[in-house]
């Protein structure tokens, strides 16, 4: 076997459809488009979402709620979530750039710590933002807080 030997298997390469090349290819006239309508011209995509006509599928559904263009998202991070980082990685200070560096948030999150779970050791945290119950908590087992 060479490489000028080589072909494909028998049945396996199909011709390429020819089209408008005259009535003898089978192809000509109106060139598998069919007739007259927006479809046959040259030009033609059609829209995205169109329904042919039929009223398309988002502006059927009613509209619903509202989004606040000033609303400021928190990644939300439990006492119970601190312990687990205190017992694995040691973390004794929890900060917005450490939590970065372990990557448990994105560069330009905001962190918001919440009052689930216990804490049993000694954790100082600079956060965003802190729930009353976390503060408590963490204040009570000997840490600090500091909101940026």
């Amino acid at each position: 076997m060479k490489l000028h030997n080589l072909s494909p298997a028998k049945g396996s390469v199909k011709r390429k459809k020819r089209i408008a090349r005259g009535q003898g290819s089978g192809h000509g006239g109106t060139s598998t488009r069919g007739h007259k309508g927006a479809k046959s011209r040259s030009g033609y995509s059609r829209k995205r979402a169109f329904e042919g006509g039929q009223m398309p599928l988002q502006m059927r559904l009613p509209k619903r709620g509202f989004n606040n263009p000033n609303r400021t998202s928190y990644v939300a991070l439990n006492l119970s979530r601190l312990q687990e980082m205190l017992d694995k990685y040691g973390m004794a200070d929890v900060s917005v750039e450490s939590l970065y560096e372990n990557r448990f948030i994105k560069k330009n999150d905001k962190v918001k710590v919440l009052g689930n779970g216990d804490l049993n050791g000694k954790v100082n945290v600079t956060v965003h933002a802190i729930s009353k119950t976390a503060q408590e908590k963490i204040e009570s087992a000997g840490g600090t807080v500091t909101i940026l």
